[in-house]
């Protein structure tokens, strides 16, 4: 026997936070020790991690567009496409904000160096309950976790204006998009199979997040990381 859709989100909401607590709680700790965190240009280190939120937008932008042709269900094909729009529009935001702080990204490839291994899963996923699991509900819990952790970085450092831009702007986006997905799998994931799939599709997301999150920690020290 299934859950209730209703319950199902509540444990699936409930498993998701565990991981986030513990993605969150990596990504705010300093990766050098204290006296080497100290030299770090708060500046530089901004403008660095606003690059790889340029990454994560477009790649956000690139997974929502490439579902909305292969979405039967409407509600969830308006989703995504309201997705991939305002991820586009934190494209360019971002740009904006790098160009003041005297980044120029105009001739920039955020996905010079390929897909990322998230995004490849993302995208290989084929029934619309995964993909609302995987996306919306999860990725973009995610997303809220990490820019919460940024913007108290710059709110530390004095960049009070790109805290505004996540906080007033990015944030309630992201926080639209998951309860998007929450409403969303009330409606799709009704039945065993479906609830097995979004549960598997969300571990799998948390699981390449972590990963992805250790490896940029060690190969490159960088901590705050926004999401998408």
């Amino acid at each position: 026997m299934p859950l209730s859709p209703e319950d199902f989100v509540v444990e699936l909401d409930k498993d998701n936070r565990h991981a986030l607590e513990r993605i969150a709680a990596a990504n705010a700790s300093p990766p050098r020790s204290t006296a080497d965190a100290k030299k770090v240009d708060a500046a530089k280190e901004v403008a660095r991690l606003l690059q790889v939120a340029l990454r994560n937008e477009m790649e956000a932008t690139e997974c929502a567009a490439a579902w909305v042709g292969s979405t039967k269900e409407v509600e969830a094909k308006l989703a995504f496409a309201r997705e991939a729009g305002d991820e586009a529009k934190h494209f360019r935001l971002i740009q904006k904000r790098l160009a003041e702080l005297g980044v120029d990204t105009s001739q920039h490839d955020p996905l010079a160096a390929g897909r990322s291994p998230l995004l490849e899963y993302l995208l290989g996923l084929k029934s619309t309950v995964e993909r609302v699991a995987a996306g919306e509900f999860t990725r973009e819990a995610l997303a809220l976790v990490r820019n919460d952790e940024f913007a108290r970085f710059c709110e530390t450092h004095g960049d009070t204006q790109t805290a505004k831009l996540y906080n007033d702007v990015i944030q309630p986006d992201e926080q639209h998009h998951h309860e998007l997905g929450r409403k969303l799998l009330l409606k799709l994931a009704t039945t065993d199979v479906a609830q097995k799939a979004a549960r598997q599709a969300c571990k799998r997301v948390l699981e390449l997040a972590e990963e992805l999150q250790e490896a940029a920690r060690k190969k490159t020290g960088m901590t705050s990381a926004p999401g998408c």
